[in-house]
């Protein structure tokens, strides 16, 4: 039986997305049998990142609406094996319930290592639906007070959802920016104002932004790469260093 995993923020712009597909690719080489769901119902973006938009016939709202079977409607990445997507349906109206979710998760669950909800942002529509399943919730923020704002009102929605396990990601870290904001003194006032435990740090990484906006594998040498290799082990309950 897989692990549900679900990738909130507090507000738009923290690089969610992009981190689920980097990430759901650093499962995969760890050995895993991944799925993304895409909840971010009329802005759906991981099939893009992963190069399949031009493949898509299905959504997850046809699965609910009965006009496919499940199978029909999950996507293979075909750059990265082992590593599937279930995307979001393109009209905010066909948005999931959370009791639907959960019971179409508890069926997909028993043929994955792992899967990853990429919910949408905030805590307005489609939330709900998006935690609904999940057994933990990795909370992606940047490292500035707009976005920490944010982690407030997530993480105390996640823990009336009673998701045991709620946990910090900093993304698109820049120390030299982050001195010059000079609103933190350091990274650990930043996590004590998230206040969550911290699972990982992700550098700022154009390179692997930019190969995500042209639907292609982030891997290779390149910082975030590293990053998100250390935070799957994590997940996979490996011993891996936090730091950059």
């Amino acid at each position: 039986m897989g692990k549900v995993t679900v990738i909130t923020s507090g507000k738009g712009g923290t690089g969610k997305s992009t981190l689920a597909a980097g990430l759901g690719a650093s499962l995969v080489r760890r050995g895993n049998r991944v799925l993304i769901i895409d909840c971010d119902a009329g802005m759906r973006g991981i099939d893009l990142m992963l190069g399949v938009s031009g493949e898509l016939v299905f959504d997850i709202a046809d699965i609910v609406n009965g006009n496919c079977m499940p199978a029909n409607a999950i996507y293979p990445c075909k750059t990265v094996p082992e590593l599937y997507i279930l995307p979001a349906p393109q009209n905010v109206r066909d948005k999931v319930s959370p009791y639907i979710m959960r019971q179409l998760v508890r069926v997909l669950v028993k043929y994955y290592d792992h899967i990853l909800i990429d919910c949408p942002a905030g805590i307005g529509m489609g939330f709900e639906s998006a935690a609904a399943a999940a057994e933990r919730a990795l909370i992606v923020a940047n490292a500035e007070p707009l976005s920490l704002r944010g982690c407030d009102k997530v993480r105390s929605k996640l823990r009336q959802m009673n998701i045991p396990e709620i946990l910090l990601i900093i993304n698109r870290f820049n120390e030299r920016k982050f001195r010059r904001l000079n609103v933190f003194p350091d990274l650990d006032a930043v996590i004590d104002r998230a206040g969550a435990r911290l699972l990982g740090i992700v550098p700022e990484d154009n390179a692997a932004a930019a190969c995500a906006q042209r639907g292609e594998p982030v891997e290779g040498r390149m910082k975030a790469v590293y990053a998100f290799d250390r935070i799957a082990a994590r997940l996979d309950g490996s011993d891996a260093p936090l730091e950059l």
